[in-house]
Protein backbone atom coordinates (compact mmCIF):
# COMPACT_ATOMS: atom_id res chain seq x y z
CA UNK A 1 0.00 0.00 0.00
CA UNK A 2 2.66 2.50 0.62
CA UNK A 3 4.58 1.70 -2.91
CA UNK A 4 1.05 2.33 -4.42
CA UNK A 5 0.81 5.53 -2.50
CA UNK A 6 4.16 6.72 -3.71
CA UNK A 7 3.33 5.42 -7.50
CA UNK A 8 -0.05 8.02 -7.14
CA UNK A 9 2.49 11.07 -5.40
CA UNK A 10 4.73 10.65 -8.34
CA UNK A 11 2.10 10.60 -10.79
CA UNK A 12 0.43 13.80 -9.37
CA UNK A 13 3.85 15.77 -9.32
CA UNK A 14 4.16 14.79 -12.89
CA UNK A 15 0.84 16.57 -14.08
CA UNK A 16 0.71 19.67 -16.35
CA UNK A 17 -2.57 21.49 -17.72
CA UNK A 18 -1.98 20.07 -21.08
CA UNK A 19 -1.64 16.25 -19.90
CA UNK A 20 -4.47 17.02 -17.71
CA UNK A 21 -6.70 17.61 -20.48
CA UNK A 22 -5.65 14.14 -22.41
CA UNK A 23 -5.80 11.97 -20.52
CA UNK A 24 -9.47 12.76 -18.95
CA UNK A 25 -10.12 12.69 -22.58
CA UNK A 26 -8.18 9.04 -22.68
CA UNK A 27 -9.69 7.87 -19.59
CA UNK A 28 -13.41 9.02 -20.66
CA UNK A 29 -13.27 6.80 -23.69
CA UNK A 30 -13.59 4.05 -21.14
CA UNK A 31 -16.44 5.28 -19.77
CA UNK A 32 -19.03 1.99 -19.73
CA UNK A 33 -16.84 0.56 -22.08
CA UNK A 34 -18.28 2.65 -24.61
CA UNK A 35 -15.15 2.83 -26.80
CA UNK A 36 -14.92 -0.96 -26.92
CA UNK A 37 -18.32 -1.26 -27.75
CA UNK A 38 -18.43 1.14 -30.39
CA UNK A 39 -15.31 -1.32 -31.87
CA UNK A 40 -17.47 -4.48 -31.19
CA UNK A 41 -20.39 -2.67 -33.43
CA UNK A 42 -17.98 -2.04 -35.93
CA UNK A 43 -16.75 -5.50 -36.03
CA UNK A 44 -19.80 -7.33 -36.20
CA UNK A 45 -21.36 -5.10 -38.86
CA UNK A 46 -18.41 -6.94 -41.34
CA UNK A 47 -19.03 -10.40 -42.53
CA UNK A 48 -14.92 -10.54 -42.09
CA UNK A 49 -14.34 -9.37 -38.92
CA UNK A 50 -17.97 -10.58 -37.65
CA UNK A 51 -16.19 -13.95 -35.62
CA UNK A 52 -14.19 -11.11 -33.64
CA UNK A 53 -16.61 -8.72 -33.15
CA UNK A 54 -18.59 -11.89 -31.15
CA UNK A 55 -15.57 -12.55 -29.51
CA UNK A 56 -15.08 -8.68 -28.26
CA UNK A 57 -18.85 -9.08 -27.15
CA UNK A 58 -18.31 -11.95 -24.91
CA UNK A 59 -15.41 -10.79 -23.70
CA UNK A 60 -16.96 -7.57 -22.73
CA UNK A 61 -19.57 -9.30 -20.99
CA UNK A 62 -16.99 -11.58 -19.08
CA UNK A 63 -15.30 -8.62 -18.14
CA UNK A 64 -18.28 -6.91 -16.41
CA UNK A 65 -19.50 -9.57 -14.72
CA UNK A 66 -16.06 -10.71 -13.35
CA UNK A 67 -14.80 -6.86 -12.47
CA UNK A 68 -18.12 -5.13 -11.70
CA UNK A 69 -20.40 -7.86 -10.71
CA UNK A 70 -18.18 -9.95 -8.59
CA UNK A 71 -14.69 -8.26 -7.55
CA UNK A 72 -16.21 -4.87 -7.43
CA UNK A 73 -18.42 -6.21 -4.63
CA UNK A 74 -16.86 -8.75 -2.96
CA UNK A 75 -13.79 -6.45 -2.53
CA UNK A 76 -15.12 -3.65 -1.90
CA UNK A 77 -12.24 -1.24 -1.53
CA UNK A 78 -12.32 2.55 -1.38
CA UNK A 79 -11.52 5.00 -3.82
CA UNK A 80 -7.62 6.71 -3.37
CA UNK A 81 -9.12 10.00 -2.85
CA UNK A 82 -11.62 8.63 -0.37
CA UNK A 83 -8.00 7.35 1.91
CA UNK A 84 -5.77 10.37 0.48
CA UNK A 85 -6.76 13.62 1.08
CA UNK A 86 -3.73 15.11 -0.73
CA UNK A 87 -4.72 13.19 -3.52
CA UNK A 88 -6.59 15.85 -6.41
CA UNK A 89 -9.01 14.41 -8.08
CA UNK A 90 -9.47 16.04 -12.03
CA UNK A 91 -12.39 14.17 -12.33
CA UNK A 92 -15.78 13.28 -10.94
CA UNK A 93 -16.31 10.52 -8.09
CA UNK A 94 -16.94 7.41 -8.98
CA UNK A 95 -19.79 6.11 -8.14
CA UNK A 96 -18.59 2.45 -7.68
CA UNK A 97 -15.74 0.51 -5.42
CA UNK A 98 -11.83 0.99 -6.57
CA UNK A 99 -10.87 -2.70 -7.10
CA UNK A 100 -10.57 -3.83 -9.83
CA UNK A 101 -10.34 -1.22 -12.93
CA UNK A 102 -13.49 -1.54 -15.09
CA UNK A 103 -12.01 0.64 -17.80
CA UNK A 104 -8.73 -1.03 -17.52
CA UNK A 105 -10.74 -4.83 -17.46
CA UNK A 106 -12.77 -3.76 -20.29
CA UNK A 107 -10.06 -2.28 -22.29
CA UNK A 108 -7.98 -5.40 -22.24
CA UNK A 109 -10.32 -7.84 -22.54
CA UNK A 110 -11.42 -6.41 -25.71
CA UNK A 111 -7.87 -5.04 -27.15
CA UNK A 112 -6.14 -8.41 -25.96
CA UNK A 113 -9.04 -10.22 -28.17
CA UNK A 114 -8.48 -8.23 -31.02
CA UNK A 115 -4.17 -8.08 -30.12
CA UNK A 116 -4.90 -12.17 -30.80
CA UNK A 117 -7.15 -12.44 -33.15
CA UNK A 118 -6.42 -9.52 -35.77
CA UNK A 119 -3.70 -8.27 -37.86
CA UNK A 120 -0.88 -6.55 -35.91
CA UNK A 121 -1.52 -3.02 -37.59
CA UNK A 122 -5.48 -3.44 -35.20
CA UNK A 123 -3.87 -5.09 -32.68
CA UNK A 124 -0.98 -3.23 -31.52
CA UNK A 125 -3.27 -0.10 -31.54
CA UNK A 126 -6.11 -1.29 -29.62
CA UNK A 127 -3.42 -2.66 -27.08
CA UNK A 128 -1.67 0.72 -27.14
CA UNK A 129 -4.94 2.65 -26.44
CA UNK A 130 -5.53 -0.20 -23.73
CA UNK A 131 -2.61 1.04 -21.96
CA UNK A 132 -3.43 4.73 -21.92
CA UNK A 133 -6.71 4.30 -20.52
CA UNK A 134 -5.72 1.96 -17.94
CA UNK A 135 -2.42 4.66 -16.92
CA UNK A 136 -5.00 7.40 -17.60
CA UNK A 137 -7.26 5.90 -14.53
CA UNK A 138 -4.18 5.97 -12.49
CA UNK A 139 -3.22 10.06 -13.56
CA UNK A 140 -6.67 11.26 -12.84
CA UNK A 141 -7.06 10.01 -9.69
CA UNK A 142 -9.19 7.53 -9.15
CA UNK A 143 -7.46 4.11 -8.82
CA UNK A 144 -4.52 2.68 -7.04
CA UNK A 145 -1.73 0.85 -9.00
CA UNK A 146 -3.31 -2.50 -7.95
CA UNK A 147 -6.87 -1.85 -9.40
CA UNK A 148 -5.32 -0.85 -12.70
CA UNK A 149 -3.19 -4.19 -12.37
CA UNK A 150 -6.13 -6.61 -11.73
CA UNK A 151 -7.93 -4.99 -14.38
CA UNK A 152 -5.29 -5.98 -16.62
CA UNK A 153 -5.47 -9.20 -15.52
CA UNK A 154 -8.53 -9.83 -15.08
CA UNK A 155 -9.48 -8.31 -19.07
CA UNK A 156 -6.85 -10.74 -20.25
CA UNK A 157 -8.57 -13.71 -18.90
CA UNK A 158 -11.99 -12.02 -20.13
CA UNK A 159 -10.68 -11.84 -23.34
CA UNK A 160 -9.78 -15.81 -23.08
CA UNK A 161 -13.22 -16.63 -21.70
CA UNK A 162 -14.78 -14.98 -24.28
CA UNK A 163 -13.08 -16.69 -27.36
CA UNK A 164 -13.61 -19.81 -25.68
CA UNK A 165 -17.60 -19.36 -25.09
CA UNK A 166 -17.71 -18.04 -28.69
CA UNK A 167 -15.94 -21.30 -30.21
CA UNK A 168 -18.34 -23.25 -27.72
CA UNK A 169 -21.33 -21.76 -29.13
CA UNK A 170 -20.08 -22.34 -32.95
CA UNK A 171 -19.23 -25.20 -32.19
CA UNK A 172 -22.92 -26.15 -31.24
CA UNK A 173 -24.10 -24.11 -34.07
CA UNK A 174 -22.76 -26.33 -36.34
CA UNK A 175 -23.92 -29.46 -34.67
CA UNK A 176 -26.85 -28.84 -34.51
CA UNK A 177 -27.15 -27.82 -38.40
CA UNK A 178 -25.56 -31.01 -39.41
Amino acid sequence: MKMELQILDWIQQMRTPVGDVWMVFISRLGNAGMIWIAITLILLIFKKTRKLGGICALSLISSLVINNFILKNLVARVRPYDQISALNLIIEKQKDWSFPSGHTGSSFACAWAIFRNAPKKFGVPTLILAILIALSRLYVGVHFPSDVLAGVVTGILSSYVGQFVFEKISEKIKTDKQ
